[in-house]
Order: structure tokens, then sequence, then C-alpha cells
């Protein structure tokens, strides 16, 4: 398939929608896939535009600023433009990775332990390689990052069968895996060429509410979170644990300024309404839990941090698919030509 040439020395667009993975309850295991660590950080695309370098969010919101100096490592990159899509993260000194650590490493401004793990290419030097198959990018993305300052890391990926590589990660209290078709091309949106397997129950809700500590009036107690049906914000439980003092305080005064007298949910129950403060439903968090009640309520859940890059409307329930619903290799000839 011929390469869609730009202008020469330019980019065709300053954002480009990523990618999404979708969630499945068992990892593909056959051939023709590749299996790359899930990162547990911010998604990033970066747009190089020598001299300039741009940072987006997934949903297209510039934090050039809040990384500056991954911008400056990717103005190190001997290449004159180029789109790369990959994730931040806070590494620990052993090498593991949350995103609880990052949001602390922000809130502190010490950034001295972020690496950006770049795993895929989109454009490079004014030619679009979105309809390339995933191999392809990957190898032409390995080739600009050698040489690279440390920050930015080439994501490797492995082929061995799906459900061996997924078990290996969650021995090693890794998030999970995403296993992406070899031969399928770069399309915007959440797609069945890409599918992700977790380990730990996960995913980001959006507070309703919230109440205060009883005995301790002025610190925070729980938030009220769930997540959209449609137009309809359905409640899944109370999340009071997970959060730092500090961390209470600073979610306290941002949930203050949301303030509204009614009811953002669909319904609550009433021991939940009780002491229960209610906002505008803007604030999306990452929590962990242990798994969902028939009821629909979250079992154990577990404050990691606020998601500044993730609208509230998009937020839903994950649902794990099953393969065959998926049929990824089907979709994987498509492309939108976004």
């Amino acid at each position: 398939m011929a390469r869609r040439k730009t202008a020469p020395g330019s980019t065709p667009a300053t954002f480009i929608a990523p990618q999404l993975a979708t969630l499945v309850a068992t990892p593909p295991s056959g051939e023709g896939w590749l299996h790359e660590i899930k990162f547990d950080g911010y998604r990033l695309l970066a747009v190089l535009q020598k001299p300039a370098v741009r940072l987006f969010t997934r949903a297209g919101n510039d934090w050039t600023d809040k990384f500056a100096a991954l911008g400056a490592a990717f103005a190190k990159l001997k290449v004159d433009n180029a789109v790369i899509d990959g994730e931040v993260v806070n590494a620990s000194a052993e090498g593991s990775a949350s995103f609880h650590a990052l949001q602390e490493a922000l809130s502190e401004g010490n950034l001295k332990r972020l690496r950006y793990y770049a795993f895929d290419l989109l454009h490079l030097n004014g030619v679009d390689l979105r309809q390339q198959p995933q191999t392809e990018r990957k190898a032409a993305l390995e080739k600009v990052l050698k040489g690279a300052p440390t920050v930015l890391v080439y994501s490797q990926h492995f082929t061995e069968p799906g459900d061996r590589m997924l078990a290996h990660a969650c021995s090693l209290g890794l998030e999970g895996i995403v296993s992406k078709h070899a031969q399928a091309p770069y399309r915007s949106g959440r797609t069945g060429s890409w599918l992700k397997s977790k380990c730990l129950k996960e995913q980001e809700f959006v507070v309703g509410g919230f109440t205060e500590q009883p005995k301790h009036p002025g610190m925070l107690g729980a938030l009220l979170i769930g997540y959209y049906e449609g137009d309809v914000l359905t409640y899944a439980g109370k999340v009071g644990t997970g959060f730092s003092a500090r961390e209470g305080s600073a979610l306290l005064m941002k949930l203050k300024t949301l303030e509204r007298k009614t009811t953002s949910f669909a319904a609550v129950p009433t021991d939940a309404r009780r002491g229960a403060r209610f906002v505008e439903p803007r604030l999306v968090v990452h929590v962990n839990f242990g798994e969902w009640t028939p009821d629909g309520r979250l079992r154990h859940p577990s404050f990691q941090g606020l998601r500044e890059d993730k609208p509230a409307r998009e937020v839903v329930r994950e649902q794990p698919k099953s393969l065959k619903a998926i049929a990824a290799p089907a979709n994987a000839t498509r492309s939108d030509g976004t």
C-alpha cells in the first residue's frame, strides 16, 4: 500500500484523536497479535514540527507546558516532523509505575522519574503512516527513538500467547496488557484491533457528590461516584479510601466550587444520601475496585487520582467483551482516514 504524503516538512494536523483499546475478558492467543504492557499513566500524543513540539491529551487538551521536559526531549529527535503516540508514567526506583504515583509526582513538581513510553508512529517527515500495518509503524518508531534521551522509551512488544503474557504481567504487579493486531492500520476511536486485558479491575468514574468526615468537618469523607448510561448518570457507590489528607483537602476545595442543590444521579440510595452534598458532574476520578456487586455497586473501591484528560461525558461502565463478539481481524482491514 502506498504511503500518503503531505506537504514536505509538515504534518497535516496539530491533533489526531487516538486509537483506543476495547476491554476483553481474555486476551487473544493466536498468531497475528503482538502484546505490550498496559501502562498506568496519561496518554499523550506528541506532535513535532521542528522546532516546535506540542503534547496533547487523549481529549485534545494541550499539555505542552505541563510536561516541558518531555517536549525538550522530543525536540532532540533527529526528525523534521512526526506524530508519536504513547503514555507518560512515573517510574519508581524499582521500575514499577502507578497512576497514583504519577498524580503525586505532578502535584509535588517532582518529575525526575517521568518516562514516556512510545508505542506508535502516525506521521514521519511528511508521510502519513496510519494505514501501514502495526508492525511497520513500530519498526519505524524504533528507528526514530535510537539514541533518544532516556526519558523517551520505545515500548517493546511480545508475540507469545496472550494468556501467557497476561499471566506474566499480573505476576509482576502490572496493570495488564494491550494486544494489537499486527497487520492493522491506525484508526482513531475504540476498535477491535486493539484489545486490553486487566489484572485488576479499575476504570474512571464521575464524581456526583461527596461527604465530609462526621467527627472532622472540613475533611473529605467519601466521594459519590457514577458513570453515564446515555444521558443518565448512574450511581456506582462511595469511595472513601486511597487519598491522603493533603489529596482529600485539595479535592474538597474543588468540590465545594461545584456544589449544587440537587443530585445529578438518576437515583441515590437513602443510606448514601445521609450527609451527602451534590456537585456538578465534571470531575473524573480513577478508581481501583474488587468487583461489581449484583446491584451495580463497587466493592472495595480505592481512589487513585483525578483524570483531567478525560471528559466526564465519556465515562461509561466498562464491560469486558468476548473475542468472538469483537471479530478484530475483520475490523483491522478498515481505516477511517482521520
